[in-house]
């Protein structure tokens, strides 16, 4: 998956997004995305694993390693494959999905 690409699909469907790589290989990576007020999602590859990270108001809801961290971070790229608005990305219980034309580098 390329982490530059959705950050970039994220802010171009209106939130707030960073990606940030690191190290002369570029073997770290930081992505972050706001998906509304006080709700932050971030993911972390480094040298000691890799996470993802889900925070409302400052609290931690969810902390997932390797696999399952891996899993989220492709439910959320899936998510945005459709049209979805802002307050749905951070509602688990939307059913109805329409297309969206989306490129993401899928290389897992």
């Amino acid at each position: 998956m390329n982490l530059q690409a959705l950050a970039i699909a994220l802010e171009n469907r209106g939130y707030l997004a960073s990606c940030y790589t690191c190290g002369s290989q570029l073997n770290s990576a930081s992505f972050m995305v706001s998906l509304a007020e006080d709700h932050l999602i971030r993911f972390l590859v480094s040298d000691y694993g890799i996470t993802w990270t889900e925070m409302r108001d400052d609290r931690e809801l969810m902390k997932l390693e390797g696999a399952e961290a891996i899993n989220q971070l492709q439910d959320l790229a899936d998510l945005l494959k459709y049209r979805v608005n802002s307050n749905q990305l951070s509602d688990p219980s939307i059913n109805s999905k329409q297309p969206f034309q989306l490129t993401v580098n899928s290389k897992q």
